[in-house]
């Protein structure tokens, strides 16, 4: 067996159920297995940066089916890390904590940012590898990502506790799930839970379509409609203003330009806050109906991971501590199949997988009558 490695955790962007047990899967089979140190690092890139760290070997037990995450976590991107209000690149001091602690290795568990901030990491010289965190199933290159069938059973529950409200009152239930700019979950919780309208980023939706489907409800005697909506989809005006803004991001070169691509995209994005409360207040007026809204938010994240979410993420931080192990590098640890596959980063960041207009989900949806909006 090759000599004992130390290795660093730590688990960045927003919490998901599964990243204990993630962090119990890498960290036991390193520990168990291999013989290694595993060192865990507090609130994800800066605990990195201020080097606040903890030793993991003997904390790895009991917290499988915690939900959140036992190290912290936070946004903070180590190149661009707000310090005594400036913002500062902070790279050097990640090396300088790596380098400190003897790591052979860092594994980072999160989703897309997380993804772009390792990549950044390899290029420094350090050895990183990432693990696919996110309810969002938005990652590319990996069939699954830990904390998805989690936030999929919670919001085809909570959609499933809607229909004998909206049928008892001869309502409009407009309920707004997660997901960012993927409509993953969405669709997936609104076929599971029957949901008679689901709105999704991938296909801007008309008021007048919603409005008209449920009216053929109505005239066929249902007096009731659950609508499904991601939090990102929009009607074609504002999805045209939307992808102008993320392509001007996109090609922004000099920091000027960076500087205000982003801040057109932000207000793009203010622009579109308190939408599902508008939509419920449209479809009330063009249908007669009673409407209401529901608004998950971050119920779906939080709770205990299913035990689909536990075997992912211990087979995934199994396989990682493997690859480490072999010294691999600079790459995701990507589901596959029943199995795993290491993807090198450079395929990962800066990209989102987002639901095909020709999925089978979406093919299941429209033969079973389920309106999407357009």
């Amino acid at each position: 067996m090759a000599r004992a490695r130390r290795i660093g955790i730590l688990t960045a962007g927003g919490d998901s159920p599964g990243l204990n047990a993630a962090i119990r899967g890498i960290g036991k089979a390193a520990v168990d297995h291999y013989g290694m140190e595993v060192v865990g690092f507090r609130d994800g890139f800066r605990g990195l940066v201020e080097d606040r760290s903890v030793r993991l070997d003997r904390k790895l037990s009991g917290i499988l089916t915690v939900g959140g995450t036992i190290l912290g976590t936070s946004r903070d991107k180590p190149h661009r890390m707000l310090i005594d209000g400036r913002i500062i690149d902070m790279t050097a001091a990640v090396v300088a904590t790596y380098q400190r602690h003897r790591l052979d290795a860092l594994v980072c568990l999160g989703g897309g940012g997380t993804a772009k901030n390792s990549l950044r990491l390899v290029r420094a010289g350090l050895n990183v590898i990432t693990l696919p965190k996110t309810i969002d199933n938005d990652l590319v290159m990996t069939d699954a990502t830990f904390g998805f069938a989690t936030a999929l059973d919670i919001a085809t529950d909570a959609i499933d506790r809607l229909h004998s409200t909206a049928h008892s009152h001869h309502r409009i239930i407009v309920v707004e799930i997660m997901g960012h700019r993927a409509g993953w979950l969405t669709l997936g919780a609104g076929i599971a839970g029957g949901a008679d309208v689901i709105l999704i980023p991938e296909i801007p939706y008309s008021v007048e379509s919603i409005a008209e489907a449920i009216g053929r409800r109505v005239r066929g005697g249902s007096n009731f409609s659950i609508v499904a909506v991601a939090e990102g989809a929009r009607n074609p005006e504002d999805a045209a203003t939307f992808r102008e803004a993320e392509t001007r991001k996109r090609a922004a070169a000099t920091p000027e330009e960076i500087a205000a691509a982003v801040e057109s995209l932000a207000a793009v994005e203010s622009a579109h806050a308190g939408n599902t409360l508008r939509l419920a207040a449209q479809l009330e007026a063009l249908t007669g109906l009673e409407s209401r809204v529901t608004i998950l938010g971050y119920v779906q994240r939080g709770g205990t991971p299913s035990p689909a979410d536990r075997l992912l993420a211990t087979r995934l931080g199994s396989a990682g501590a493997d690859l480490i192990y072999q010294g691999v590098s600079g790459v995701m640890v990507a589901a596959r199949g029943e199995g795993s596959e290491p993807v090198p980063l450079e395929q990962v960041a800066g990209k989102r997988k987002l639901v095909p207009l020709d999925h089978s989900w979406i093919q299941a949806a429209r033969h079973v009558g389920t309106c999407l909006g357009d």
